[in-house]
């Protein structure tokens, strides 16, 4: 919890400083027009003033972004070849020693001023803009909805990846919005892509998702992004995830079945109540079909109206005890898909069990 509460104090710092920033720079600099050469190889006319990551996406090269360029998430790193001056305050929470003496930064926070030289991954290049219709919305628990948002051109994208989800201005929200989902539809599903998204207090855009979005709408998705994916080995998989966590496991599974693919598999799933489970019935059709996959969901605080006859207990408990149970004399991978307290205490519990940190995947959101 404490880790949770500090990173939220950090990123709502980080917040306000950038804005602070940005107003001032806006009022008092004309920078005209720029060129940003991106990986020695392409170059771009743009006008400057505004930060990398906007400037890029007006270029149509989408840099990975959770928070949406609040300063707040640390994703939209990119390395900067040109000296545009010292690392900023709002940067330092996110950077490692290596990424400061690498001139690493974070695109949402550096303002395009003069002519750049930047790094970034080829496959960025690939980043799409896809305006969707919702197809359907439906409530999977009391605070996560299921929607489908069809596409009219394919999308191509590897389970467990993510995209970006741009939601208009309304109310007292002056400007569009952009969040990061996990898609929790399979890759042979190309005419759109299912998320699921839990409402979270004051939440910008999961708040416009489950009190205003409808079937019919239309809105931009950018993606896909992310390295959260199944390797390519022969390990035993275990697989940890709560709440929304369970959309890019979902993906993955699906993906699995239909390519048959016949690795040892445990779906550890954590909730507090039965209120929270969903997907149950989905997940024993996958064990059905999947003689080596096990399903075991866990509730940390059961009702007793809940008459829960399942595991009990905060799901890294219920971890340790499978795998002390079972031994550590086994080749396993863990996939992990929570908040960032949770992924912590999950990695804990898994090198215990000697399974190394370069074998854990994660995907992080807040």
């Amino acid at each position: 919890m404490q880790i949770i509460v500090t990173a939220l104090v950090v990123g709502g710092i980080s917040a306000v400083l950038a804005a602070v920033l940005t107003i001032a720079d806006a009022l008092v600099n004309n920078y005209g027009e720029v060129s940003i050469t991106i990986n020695d190889s392409k170059s771009h006319k743009v006008k400057g003033g505004s930060t990398l990551l906007s400037t890029l996406a007006g270029e149509k090269i989408f840099i990975p972004s959770a928070c949406g360029g609040k300063g707040s998430c640390g994703l939209c790193k990119v390395k900067v070849k040109t000296d545009i001056g010292p690392i900023l305050p709002t940067e330092l929470p996110y950077l490692s020693p290596k990424e400061k003496k690498d001139n690493v930064r974070l695109s949402c926070q550096i303002k395009v001023k003069g002519d750049m030289s930047i790094e970034i991954p080829e496959e960025l290049f690939n980043i799409r803009e896809y305006v969707a219709t919702v197809s359907s919305i439906e409530d999977v628990t009391h605070d996560i909805k299921e929607v489908f948002f069809s596409i009219q051109d394919e999308i191509s994208f590897r389970a467990g990846q993510y995209v970006q989800l741009v939601v208009p201005a309304y109310g007292d929200i002056r400007e569009e919005t952009m969040r990061a989902y996990s898609m929790s539809s399979q890759p042979s599903v190309k005419n759109g892509v299912e998320l699921l998204i839990r409402l979270v207090p004051n939440g910008i855009v999961t708040t416009y998702v489950h009190k205003m979005l409808k079937v019919g709408d239309r809105i931009r998705i950018l993606g896909p992004f992310g390295d959260f994916f199944l390797r390519d080995t022969d390990s035993d998989i275990i697989f940890i995830a709560g709440g929304s966590g369970m959309a890019p496991i979902k993906s993955i599974l699906l993906d699995m079945m239909e390519k048959g693919v016949e690795r040892k598999a445990y779906y550890f799933f954590g909730a507090r109540s039965k209120r929270d489970l969903f997907y149950l019935e989905e997940m024993k059709e996958i064990e059905s079909k999947m003689p080596n996959f096990h399903f075991i969901p866990a509730l940390s605080d059961p009702q007793q109206e809940d008459n829960w006859q399942g595991e009990i207990g905060l799901i890294t408990d219920v971890v340790d005890r499978y795998l002390s149970e079972q031994g550590d004399d086994v080749a396993r991978e863990g996939y992990l898909c929570g908040s960032p307290g949770m992924i912590n205490a999950c990695i804990d519990v898994l090198t215990k069990h000697k399974i190394t940190e370069e074998k854990i995947y994660f995907d992080k959101f807040g």
